[in-house]
């Protein structure tokens, strides 16, 4: 597998690296030999993936940073190119959900969730374009099944991934000249703390996943490895002819229909 998905003298820059997919995508980057800026606010955590990492022999630096801010966006480009001098790689996975319908979703909840979950990626992906031109590389951003399929309760985080989508395709078209190539994954539900951070409670996130069994064609949730090999996958030389492309790693839960 790691020949087929080799990222030997590649460089990465991995948002949401200190938990859950990210983390996951970031271990596995350094362990198909990438190297690596990960990219997070929580400092602590960020520190634990990037001792992670180093023990498969790989560079890696953490820049801190609040994707949301345009100042720190462009902060993260810098350091990343000071450091490495090139970038091959961009993985915007930084990314909340919270619940709510078009009945009690507030303006807040709705900006904050476009914020990060869309406008981070726009930002970033923009300022990284140079870098990203220049070595002909791969940007892969992390939506969800959400994106694809419609579900109630969660409408600002169900338009936030369907916009997502949207600006993975229109930016794959329009980047396909200049050899960059852009894709997404979705995911099904994925054992992280996503849920639990927003506002999701241990007895009602135990009921979340054991729904799984039928929600999702293969009857689980997902892990957070399973969703991060697909990354690498489109982050690979082993996609080469792959752009514009949203890839469900949701257990077949995008092709259920109520029953």
């Amino acid at each position: 597998m790691r020949q087929m998905l080799d990222l030997a003298g590649k460089v990465g820059i991995i948002t949401g690296a200190s938990s859950g997919i990210g983390r996951a995508a970031s271990v596995l980057f350094s362990k198909l030999g990438c190297d690596l800026s990960l990219i997070g606010r929580n400092e602590k955590n960020l520190r634990a993936t990037r001792e992670e990492c180093e023990k498969n022999g790989v560079k890696v630096i953490t820049i801190p940073a609040d994707v949301t801010s345009q100042q720190d966006v462009k902060r993260v480009a810098e350091e990343s190119q000071s450091y490495f001098k090139k970038l091959d790689v961009l993985v915007n996975n930084a990314g909340i959900i919270k619940s709510g319908t078009i009945e009690n979703t507030t303006t807040e909840d709705f900006e904050s969730l476009m914020a990060i979950n869309l406008m981070s990626v726009f930002h970033l992906t923009q300022s990284c374009l140079p870098l990203l031109i220049e070595s002909k590389g791969s940007v892969v951003n992390v939506s969800s099944v959400n994106g694809i399929r419609s579900f109630p309760g969660a409408l600002a985080y169900n338009v936030s991934k369907a916009a997502l989508d949207q600006l993975t395709r229109c930016s794959a078209l329009e980047l396909s000249t200049k050899g960059v190539r852009v894709n997404c994954v979705n995911p099904g539900v994925t054992v992280t703390e996503l849920h639990k951070r927003g506002g999701m409670d241990e007895t009602a996130y135990k009921a979340f996943l054991e729904r799984c069994q039928t929600t999702h064609a293969l009857g689980r949730p997902g892990k957070a490895d399973e969703v991060a090999w697909a990354i690498a996958y489109l982050a690979s030389d082993a996609s080469s002819f792959v752009t514009g492309h949203s890839l469900p790693v949701d257990g077949g839960r995008h092709a259920m229909c109520p029953r």
